[in-house]
């Protein structure tokens, strides 16, 4: 299928690759700060005490009846402010960067933070689904990133020229449409087949795959059919 163009991304060698609005940059900022906290200025007891309580275990969602309890809806937001390694939190930050800057400055900072919210709690429950009795601690931005990745794919990666704005431009596409870009395919496709094979090469992790794919794509399908819920109508 051709594409037509006003769907195209229009780059242009003098802009800058994105700009992050300041609720990004927010949102990097806490993650930075946690990693910070949890790894250099906690004690190691300390450190693991921290884990268990604000990150998110699928067994104490489950002791709690699917999360009775305020502390176990609370870990399903405040692990993806988390993260394992030096290597992680860098990954997590570039995505985040890359694909939440345009959306942000799309829907704005209020919605952006419903946005994260919403898609970190998609990603907690869909792994909680496949693994409710797993004591292994889920932490990361991933689920809400990957909610971003599946937003922009409606967007058909369109953004604004402007020198100003990375966002987002034009009306969220039909998913029939956005599935008929060569562009979202090549994207999906290589996005699921990544998560799928990481999985599968981590499964020897017992009770839990090291990397959370299943998170990742609780949160991606929550981003991919929900965004109109979230975009500005008169964007």
């Amino acid at each position: 299928m051709t594409e037509p163009e006003s769907m195209r991304a229009r780059p242009s060698g003098g802009e800058p690759m994105f700009n992050i609005p300041g609720i990004i940059l927010a949102a990097i900022g806490i993650c930075i700060a946690v990693f910070v906290y949890q790894t250099y200025i906690l004690t190691g007891g300390q450190a693991i005490e921290f884990l268990w309580n604000y990150a998110f275990i699928p067994a104490r969602f489950s002791q709690f009846g699917g999360g009775g309890s305020a502390l176990a809806w609370f870990t399903s937001i405040s692990y993806s402010f988390m993260h394992g390694s030096v290597a992680h939190i860098a990954l997590n930050m570039i995505w985040l960067a890359a694909f939440g800057s345009p959306l942000a400055a799309r829907i704005g900072p209020l919605r952006s933070t419903l946005f994260w919210i919403v898609t970190s709690i998609a990603a907690a429950l869909t792994h909680y689904a496949i693994y409710p009795d797993s004591m292994a601690p889920l932490v990361g931005a991933s689920g809400a990133v990957s909610g971003m990745m599946g937003a922009a794919a409606r967007f058909g990666f369109r953004r604004s020229t402007s020198r100003n704005s990375a966002a987002f431009i034009g009306e969220i596409l039909p998913i029939g449409v956005a599935l008929r870009m060569r562009t979202v395919l090549t994207f999906l496709g290589v996005w699921f087949v990544t998560n799928i094979v990481t999985g599968v090469l981590s499964l020897g992790a017992e009770g839990s795959a090291s990397i959370a794919w299943e998170a990742h794509i609780g949160g991606f399908i929550i981003g991919f059919f929900g965004i109109s819920l979230f975009d500005r109508r008169n964007a």
